[in-house]
């Protein structure tokens, strides 16, 4: 019977060259395999044992990449392995069938949203009014149902995320910082729902999941095992569940980790 496995992808699969986190000597660091280009500059990398593996991954499981990437931020990423025939795209918000998006799902998705939450709008205009020009590099919104900026994180006042935090909570929304990008997000936009929904249509009888961040919680306790890595938001708060296994690894060497997590789950060894 299938065994799904739904992964985020950025900082948990692959990794920006300011997340690789190489702290071995220069001739010991892995060989890496660009999967990302942008405006013609490699963005994204795994290892080639990471290659090897997700390619191993895809052949054994149902491999659904899960992201709160928007569909034209996650068609950029050429992954290894056999094209994945189910995408999670905007933290739910769209469904991908061999890379086209389920209508009725994301229609789904809207009318939920608009029945629990505050309007995006509202969001939107209070970013715009309360974020500072002097730390802010960009607005932006992705896929008319969420927010974000870019920042310099060097210059950012904590207490402006923990107050922007509380406002959104009040809103129906939540909030995360990864990197240079602080997002606010409908607390119905989830990947967990998605993930059921494909479970329910490939009759998977495992799940299997990985994330880093503050928006991957809610993927992570609806799988039946999960992972995360020794870096991000997670790792940072020490946040785990009886189900989440906490990873040591930091950086590009744990998207290998927990892809050997993957197949060893896949695949237990027979008694």
């Amino acid at each position: 019977m299938p065994v799904l496995v739904a992964s985020d992808l950025d900082r948990t699969l692959i990794y920006s060259s300011a997340a690789l986190a190489l702290t071995m000597p220069d001739a010991r660091a892995p060989r890496l395999l660009c999967v990302e280009v942008h405006e013609s500059k490699p963005l994204s990398f795994m290892t080639e044992t990471s290659a090897e593996l997700l390619t191993q991954l895809g052949d054994a499981a149902v491999f659904v990449p899960t992201t709160t990437r928007t569909r034209k931020q996650y068609q950029r990423i050429n992954l290894p392995g056999p094209e994945p025939k189910f995408a999670i795209c905007a933290n739910g918000g769209h469904l991908l069938v061999d890379g086209v998006t389920d209508e009725d799902w994301h229609a789904g998705v809207q009318a939920k949203l608009a029945a629990e939450c505050a309007p995006l709008e509202e969001v939107r205009d209070h970013l715009a009014t309360s974020a500072d020009p002097a730390w802010v590099r960009k607005h932006r919104i992705a896929e008319d149902l969420f927010a974000y900026l870019v920042v310099e994180r060097d210059l950012l006042p904590e207490e402006w995320v923990k107050e922007l935090a509380v406002w959104a909570e009040n809103r129906g929304w939540t909030v995360s910082l990864q990197g240079r990008k602080i997002y606010a997000v409908p607390k119905p936009l989830t990947k967990s729902a998605a993930m059921r929904e494909v479970a329910h249509r490939t009759n998977a009888t495992l799940t299997l999941a990985a994330g880093d961040s503050l928006l991957d919680a809610d993927l992570l306790l609806a799988a039946d095992k999960s992972w995360r890595p020794g870096h991000g938001e997670l790792a940072d708060d020490s946040w785990t569940a009886p189900n989440v296994t906490a990873l040591p690894e930091r950086g590009v060497l744990a998207g290998e980790r927990i892809l050997q997590e993957f197949l060893r789950a896949a695949h237990p060894p027979t008694p």
